[in-house]
């Protein structure tokens, strides 16, 4: 009886979860089934809103909270977050650096840091806030070079190895003009919708300018607020919150080399010096997506001049295939209804429809029988043997049957490719 309660009840408890099911990205892993974390409920902004009155806070714009948590890393997340919402142009988000553990803590990171770098450093941060972590690194090594990033951060160094950008930082730009010897982000991660891409373009950015370049990301971490059930870090300005597994699974998507992970400040913060573009496959993919991207503009030219040449000889054109692969070489090509008015297809329920964009009535197959056409295009090149087939079964000729291959239109009867009979 009391195995059979149990079951009851964990059937229960599973229907219940299934149920809860939402349909969310992380922004840590990418994961896309997430289950609520807490109730929703509105509250005002928490740490950039500054409010001057009592009236001015009591009257301040309610937000939503809907945290949710990703069921494959456990990251906790705010799926209403809108970023446009919070008011950093006008309020910046300052850490209060001065207590007297957290100060000790920052030390350590900066001992920490400083080991790894060389005598005269070149050192970035990417939110930079007071400035003061840059300038204690300056002070420390005073012959580096230290630039921070921060487009509401602090805007006068009060040292000559730091300057402050009021800027985003730019990978692509920055990074080989300044080639850091480390890049630091601390407690930026938390804010953004989308950490997971930030890392991923960092990386994939240094993997495309070459050579070493390391980051260094702090962010707090929520392993015993969940193991306490302490409820007050959740408010709108972190959107993203980190256990110890969500920022391992989001290092691991970033085609990054990780070298150091560990904890400070009793475990509430979550840090981690990784080696960027370790993706060089990803290079190369991209690299295959911009010489497809040349080949194709290339191709453009030269289909759309033979297809001009065709309609200027006289012949009679017909293409094959009035949707999908058909109708978007006829809307690529401007294969327009006034010069190429001949479209058949062979399914019989698309005829008498028109091609999308174009506009031409779309005709039976057999159509051709009784109207021949000098040429046939055949867009569908992987369709082509099947359709050469159907020609023959049918009765259909023309002089010269085309497919597009290689950039061009090539006669599908004497010219080499890979789609024949």
């Amino acid at each position: 009886m009391m195995k059979n309660c149990k079951l009851r009840d964990e059937r229960i408890i599973m229907d219940t979860l299934v149920d809860a099911l939402r349909h969310e990205t992380c922004p840590a892993c990418g994961h896309h089934v997430a289950v609520p974390f807490l109730e929703p409920s509105l509250q005002p902004l928490a740490t950039v809103a500054w409010p001057r009155s009592p009236s001015e806070a009591k009257s301040m714009r309610m937000l939503p909270l809907d945290f949710v948590r990703c069921v494959e890393c456990g990251h906790v997340f705010n799926a209403a977050f809108d970023y446009s919402k919070v008011p950093y142009t006008r309020k910046p988000n300052l850490m209060f650096n001065k207590g007297m553990i957290w100060s000790g803590e920052i030390e350590t990171v900066r001992r920490k840091i400083l080991e790894r770098l060389p005598e005269k450093p070149v050192v970035t941060e990417i939110g930079h806030g007071d400035g003061s972590f840059l300038l204690g690194l300056a002070m420390d090594r005073p012959e580096g070079t230290y630039i921070g990033f921060d487009p509401h951060g602090a805007r006068r160094a009060e040292h000559p190895s730091v300057r402050f950008h009021a800027a985003l930082f730019e990978a692509k730009r920055h990074l080989p003009e300044f080639r850091p010897d480390l890049i630091i982000s601390r407690h930026v991660l938390e804010h953004l919708t989308n950490p997971l891409g930030f890392v991923q373009g960092l990386s994939f950015s240094a993997a495309c300018v070459g050579g070493i370049f390391e980051l260094y990301i702090e962010v707090p971490c929520i392993d015993r607020a969940v193991e306490t059930t302490r409820s007050v870090d959740f408010y709108y300005e972190h959107n993203s919150q980190f256990t110890t597994l969500s920022f391992e699974r989001m290092l691991g998507r970033c085609g990054v080399e990780i070298r150091t992970i560990g904890h400070i400040y009793d475990g509430e913060v979550i840090y981690a010096f990784v080696k960027l573009g370790c993706c060089r496959e990803q290079v190369h993919t991209a690299r295959e997506a911009s010489l497809f991207r040349d080949r194709v503009r290339e191709s453009e030219h030269m289909i759309a001049k033979q297809l001009d040449d065709l309609h200027k000889s006289g012949k009679k054109v017909a293409i094959w295939g009035g949707t999908g692969k058909s109708a978007a070489f006829v809307n690529h090509y401007q294969a327009d209804a006034v010069r190429f008015p001949l479209v058949v297809d062979s399914d019989p329920n698309k005829v008498g429809t028109y091609v999308p964009g174009m506009g031409q009535e779309i005709r039976f197959r057999d159509w051709l029988k009784d109207h021949p056409a000098d040429v046939i295009i055949i867009p569908p090149q992987w369709r082509a043997k099947d359709i050469m087939k159907e020609m023959i079964r049918h009765g259909i000729h023309a002089e010269t049957v085309l497919i597009e291959h290689d950039g061009r239109l090539v006669d599908y009867v004497h010219d080499d490719h890979p789609y024949r009979l």
